[in-house]
């Protein structure tokens, strides 16, 4: 098996961390500090193909393939958070799942803007009593002739606040359970739609986390990807992709914040010489190497495996798992390596801020309990 990024492939990953160091670095700090959604990169991106790379150019996308995508995000993320998620929502939450599961009108309709950076979507699946059990989701959508209307709430929406469209996670028939679910697009102008609070969040505070509610929202059926009761199966599926998009964006954190405690461990001095040369501190860097790198290639693996067609549902668990699950504990090792300077809020500070924002990929797009139960599951069935 060939492990190395291809000559295309490593193409894009140097011209994205060009953009990303000499664009994004300069400004991360500020939309941390400011809670600021970083609009003017996001277009750039956009005009750059950034913003739907899985999708064909037949339809606005950039037509790159998904380890391009993972290696996009994990070089974003490297230096800002807020932009590698903002980036992995629009890509595998919303355009993807447009160009996998809409029809040719949906894609027509949302995917060159969304291409192009003039757009930005969002996928809205939690509710106050739905969270994993995304099947409880109380939001609903009675016909009414050829059209929807659509009542409910969600929350904890991530690029929610700023997204021109939503995909929804809506019950058409609540007897049936999650049997009755389905996904419909929904514009932010329709009448009934509007943002309700912006979540003042622990990391990732560029990404406008928000609560959208739908009160009378008239919609066309057309607007429903896949058939009506088929929800659960294609939000599963959804999430599947964009588990490799949290993977990159938590491999991408993890890699920042070792690299900025390499760096300490060889200019700080403690006794005497660098406090690199020490075990405790030499052992605790190379820890973190080896699991930066497994978190890295199973989230290739996993990129390779949607590539090439393959059932890739439990390959994308164990990545955002173990990449989120590393991404932690590498944040946390780093704060520890920079002792006091790590914990005090500067602007020259960086640790601190890896830390806060690496907290969220063991949560969204499926905590790491959920994507226990996906490997569990997988490992078990007859």
């Amino acid at each position: 098996m060939d492990f190395a990024l291809s000559e295309g492939q490593e193409e894009v990953r140097a011209v994205i961390r060009d953009f990303s160091e000499s664009r994004i670095k300069p400004m991360a700090r500020r939309i941390d500090a400011q809670s600021e959604v970083p609009f003017d990169i996001l277009r750039e991106l956009g005009h750059r193909g950034y913003m739907a790379m899985t999708v064909s150019k037949a339809y606005g996308g950039a037509g790159l393939d998904a380890v391009s995508y993972s290696v996009v995000v994990e070089e974003i993320s490297r230096v800002c958070a807020s932009t590698g998620v903002c980036v992995s929502v629009n890509n595998s939450l919303f355009s993807d799942a447009i160009y996998r599961f809409g029809s040719e009108m949906l894609k027509h309709r949302y995917l060159p803007p969304m291409g192009d950076g003039r757009a930005n979507g969002c996928l809205a699946l939690t509710e106050p009593e739905a969270g994993t059990d995304f099947g409880a989701a109380r939001t609903v959508a009675v016909k009414d002739g050829d059209d929807y209307l659509v009542d409910g709430r969600k929350i904890y929406i991530t690029n929610g606040g700023f997204a021109d469209a939503a995909l929804v996670l809506v019950s058409t028939d609540p007897a049936a359970g999650s049997r009755g679910l389905s996904i419909v697009a929904i514009d932010r102008d329709t009448p009934g739609f509007r943002l309700g609070r912006r979540e003042e969040t622990l990391g990732i505070r560029g990404s406008d986390t928000r609560e959208l509610i739908f009160e009378n929202c008239r919609i066309p059926q057309t607007n429903r990807l896949g058939e009506e009761g088929e929800g659960f199966r294609v939000g599963l599926s959804i999430l599947d992709g964009g588990r490799i998009g949290i993977a990159a964006q938590a491999v991408g954190i993890a890699q920042a914040a070792f690299d900025e405690a390499v760096g300490h461990a060889k200019r700080r001095h403690q006794f005497g010489r660098p406090i690199g040369e020490f075990q405790g501190v030499s052992f605790k860097l190379a820890e973190m190497s080896v699991e930066l790198e497994a978190a890295r290639l199973l989230t290739r693996r996993a990129a390779c495996l949607k590539d090439t067609k393959q059932p890739y549902a439990t390959a994308a668990a164990m990545a955002k798992l173990h990449a989120a699950e590393t991404a932690i504990r590498i944040t946390d090792a780093a704060l520890q390596i920079f002792g006091g300077s790590g914990f005090v809020c500067t602007p020259e500070n960086n640790a601190e801020r890896y830390y806060r924002d690496a907290r969220i990929t063991a949560i969204y797009e499926g905590t790491s309990e959920a994507q226990k139960i996906v490997i569990a599951r997988s490992l078990l069935k007859e």
